[in-house]
C-alpha cells in the first residue's frame, strides 16, 4: 500500500510537468504552422490527453471488463466538462469563439446523444442493451465527419473568426515537436502510474468495478485533461483549453470506445444505470448552453458545473 501511494505521487509529478511541457510545445507548434490554436487543441492536444483512456479501454476490453471500458469513457467525458471546465472557469472565465458554439459543440452533443441512444435497446423494444460492432462502426463514421471538419478548418485558417494576431513562436518547429512528444510521454507515463496504483488501492478496499471505473479510472485518465486545462488557463491559452476538452470528448466516444468494440466485438453494459447516461448527455448540453450565452463560461457557471459534478458523483456512490 505504501509503495502504491509513493508511485501515485510520482505519477502526479509526471502529469503536471508533462502537461506544462506539452502546452508550451503545442502552442509553439501552432505558431510555427500558422494554424489556429483551437485546431491544435482539437487534434494534437486532444489525442495526446486521450491516449491514457485509449490504452485503458483496449486493455479493459481485451480482459472482458465491459464496466471498466464504459466507465472510463462515460466518467471521463462527464469529468472533462463538469469538473475540468468547471475548475478552469473558476480560475478564469473561458471565452468561446463563435465557430465553436455553432459547429464543434453541436457535434459534441450529437455524438454524446448517439452513444446514449445505443444504451436504450431494451427501452426501445430492441432486446438486451448492447453496443454492437455495427454500432461501433457507426460511431467511427461520425468521427470521419469530425475529421472532415478539422480538414476544412485547416483550409479556412484565415477565416476571420479564427484570426489570431501574428506572434513569434516560442520555439522553432523541431524543438516544439520534441516538447510535444516529451510532454505526451510524461502525461501517459504519469497517467499509467496514477491509474494502476489508485486502482490497486481501491480494490484493496473492496470497491465495486463500476465505482472504480467511474471514479478512480475516469479521474486518473482525465488527469491529463485536468492538468493541461489548468496550465492552459493560467497561460491564457484558451483555444487550446476548449479545443482539448471538445476534442477529447469526441475522441473518447469515437476512438476510445469505437475502436476496441469494432476490434473485439459487441459489449453489453453491466451495472451502468440511467443516471450515468443522463449525466453524460446533460453535461454536453450544459456546456453548449453556457457557451451560447455571451460566448463565455463565467465563474458562476463554473461553480454550477462543479455543483452538478458533486451531485452526480454523490449519486454514483449512493446508487
Amino acid at each position: 500500500m505504501i509503495l502504491n501511494i509513493l508511485l501515485l505521487v510520482v505519477g502526479f509529478v509526471l502529469l503536471i510537468k508533462g502537461a506544462d511541457i506539452f502546452v508550451d510545445g503545442a502552442s509553439s507548434t501552432a505558431g510555427n504552422f500558422k494554424v489556429p490554436k483551437i485546431l491544435i487543441g482539437l487534434t494534437i492536444v486532444a489525442f495526446g490527453t486521450s491516449a491514457p483512456e485509449f490504452a485503458v479501454s483496449m486493455n479493459a476490453l481485451a480482459n472482458h471488463s465491459t464496466d471498466m471500458l464504459l466507465g472510463n469513457v462515460i466518467g471521463s467525458n462527464i469529468m472533462n466538462i463538469l469538473l475540468i471546465l468547471g475548475v478552469a472557469a473558476v480560475i478564469h472565465p473561458i471565452n468561446i469563439k463563435n465557430n465553436t458554439v455553432k459547429k464543434e459543440l453541436p457535434l459534441t452533443m450529437l455524438i454524446s446523444t448517439i452513444l446514449a441512444v445505443l444504451f436504450l435497446d431494451e427501452k426501445l423494444g430492441n432486446g438486451i442493451n448492447s453496443i454492437t460492432r455495427a454500432d461501433a462502426i457507426v460511431i467511427l463514421l461520425f468521427f470521419t465527419i469530425f475529421l472532415y471538419y478539422l480538414l476544412s478548418l485547416a483550409r479556412r485558417k484565415q477565416e476571420s473568426d479564427y484570426d489570431e494576431p501574428d506572434e513569434k513562436p516560442k520555439f522553432n518547429l523541431l524543438v516544439s515537436l520534441v516538447l510535444v512528444v516529451i510532454g505526451i510521454v510524461g502525461i501517459i507515463a504519469g497517467s499509467e502510474l496514477v491509474v494502476n496504483n489508485a486502482q490497486a488501492i481501491a480494490r484493496s478496499l473492496h470497491v465495486s468495478e463500476r465505482i472504480i471505473a467511474l471514479t478512480i479510472i475516469a479521474f486518473g485518465t482525465s488527469l491529463p485533461e485536468l492538468i493541461t486545462t489548468i496550465v492552459s488557463s493560467k497561460k491564457g491559452e484558451q483555444d487550446l483549453l476548449i479545443g482539448n476538452i471538445i476534442g477529447s470528448n469526441i475522441f473518447n466516444i469515437c476512438i476510445v470506445l469505437g475502436i476496441p468494440v469494432a476490434i473485439f466485438g459487441g459489449i453489453t453494459p453491466g451495472s451502468f444505470q440511467m443516471v450515468d447516461i443522463i449525466a453524460l448527455v446533460a453535461s454536453a448540453f450544459a456546456l453548449f448552453v453556457f457557451s451560447e450565452t455571451a460566448r463565455k463560461i463565467n465563474k458562476t457557471e463554473g461553480i454550477l458545473m462543479l455543483m452538478a459534478f458533486a451531485i452526480y458523483y454523490t449519486l454514483v456512490i449512493v446508487l
